[in-house]
Formats: structure tokens, C-alpha cells, sequence
């Protein structure tokens, strides 16, 4: 179901694989999904910068330009959503997707029930940030200041950075106090759709937050794994 079926969402999938290519195009055509789809990555970027898009759908290995570097690119003029699609298994291509700004990742093969289920739940998750504004509140939490408007978090006035994504579980996280929150809880809550034990996501925008944390200093709390329960921020144990 789609979120918002006023206007069909918009849709670009840049996707060299005529025949996968194809298919994503006509299910998500026959699911009410407006799709554009481009087959190298330079062809991808322009029609990203002349048109509005809801979600851009994106293959790492392209020729042109690939994937990474389109995204790379995409970041500097604008914050559409991107799902990067790939074959390529390595938690090393997850991060750098990742780190570079992707929404989510989805390994190939995958079934377009999957496919959709991601669309949908990246466009419920821009649907909820672009309610209407309320008056800017900067949260102060022991010298970590969370702004909703702005989807980010600073010490000091060093901003970290963070995605949407990454605001939203940093935020849920920040208000279950000392709880620990399970995967399939912050699935459900943050990333807007269920957790299957193959699904990385959650566990690449962990290590990204917890990147983004130390590089602006800050140490009062920490993003920790409780193994076999799931994720928890606490104040870290000063012990000498």
C-alpha cells in the first residue's frame, strides 16, 4: 500500500540489467509507482537534477559513473532518498553506501514484494519528517542537543551530520533511557517496516552514528550492542 496515493510517488530507477530493469519498471508501474528508468549512471545524475523525485532506486555497478559516485554527487545538491541495489556482498560496499548518504541498501537477489515494502517504508519515514514544523526545539541531553527540525544532533555547535534515519534511531533510542530496544522493535519504529535476520541496515546505521558521535567528541553516552537483545544508549561506566 502506498503511504500517500494522492499523486503517485515518484520513482527513478537507474538500472543497467535490461531485464531486471525492465521488470522493476513495470511492477512498480502496475503497483500505482510513477517510474523513470535510466540504464548508466551519468544519464541517472542528470535526470535526478532536472526532475523531483520521491525515491531514487540505484544499482552500485553502473557504467558511467557508478552508483557511489552518483550518490556522491546527488548529496551535494540534494537529499531525495536513495536505495542503493546490489549484487556486491562485502559489509565494506554496505558502509560506503552508507557513509556517503544512501537510505537503505537492498542486496540482490531480492523478490519486488521486498522491493516495494522499502520504497514504502522510506516514503512513510519522509511522509512523518515532513509534518508541519512546529516551533524548533533544541533538545540538551547531558551536552547532546537534538533538533527535530533539523534532523540532527550537536556538542558544542558541531553538528554530526546524521541522516534522517539515523536521527530518527538516535532519537528513539535517546528516549527509551536506559531500556534496551530490540531489532525488531527499531525496525518496526525507525525503519518503518519488519526485521529479517539478513537485513543490515540497522546495523550499518548503528556504526554510522556511532562514527558521527566520536568524531564531534562526544562521550557522555554510548550506542551499545547488547548481543542477542539489540541496541541501547547509556552512560558510559567511568572506572578507573
Amino acid at each position: 500500500m502506498i503511504p500517500h496515493a494522492a499523486v503517485p510517488p515518484r520513482i527513478l530507477s537507474i538500472e543497467d540489467d535490461p531485464v531486471l530493469g525492465a521488470y522493476v519498471h513495470e511492477h512498480l508501474g502496475r503497483s500505482g509507482f510513477d517510474v523513470t528508468w535510466c540504464q548508466n549512471g551519468q544519464e541517472g545524475l542528470d535526470i535526478a537534477c532536472r526532475q523531483a523525485f520521491d525515491v531514487v532506486l540505484m544499482d552500485i555497478l553502473l557504467p558511467g559513473l557508478d552508483g557511489l559516485a552518483v550518490l556522491t554527487h546527488l548529496r551535494k545538491r540534494q537529499a531525495t532518498p536513495v536505495l542503493l541495489m546490489s549484487a556486491l556482498g562485502a559489509e565494506a560496499d554496505r558502509i560506503s553506501g552508507f557513509r556517503l548518504g544512501a537510505d537503505d541498501y537492498l542486496p540482490k537477489p531480492f523478490s519486488m514484494v521486498e522491493l516495494r515494502v522499502r520504497i514504502e517504508a522510506i516514503l512513510r519515514r519522509v511522509a512523518l519528517d515532513r509534518r508541519p514544523a512546529q516551533v524548533a526545539i533544541l533538545r540538551q541531553s547531558q551536552d547532546l542537543g537534538f533538533d527535530e527540525e533539523r534532523s540532527d544532533v550537536q556538542v558544542q555547535g558541531q553538528w554530526a551530520g546524521l541522516t534522517r534515519s539515523e536521527y530518527r534511531l538516535l532519537d528513539v533510542l535517546h528516549r527509551s533511557g536506559e531500556e534496551v530496544l530490540s531489532k525488531a522493535f527499531l525496525y518496526q519504529h525507525v525503519l518503518q517496516r519488519g526485521y529479517v535476520p539478513h537485513d543490515r541496515s540497522l546495523d550499518m546505521h548503528v556504526s554510522q552514528i556511532r562514527r558521527k558521535l566520536k568524531a564531534i567528541g562526544y562521550t557522555q553516552r554510548e550506542l551499545r550492542t547488547v548481543w542477542g537483545k539489540g541496541y541501547v544508549l547509556s552512560v558510559v561506566d567511568e572506572m578507573v
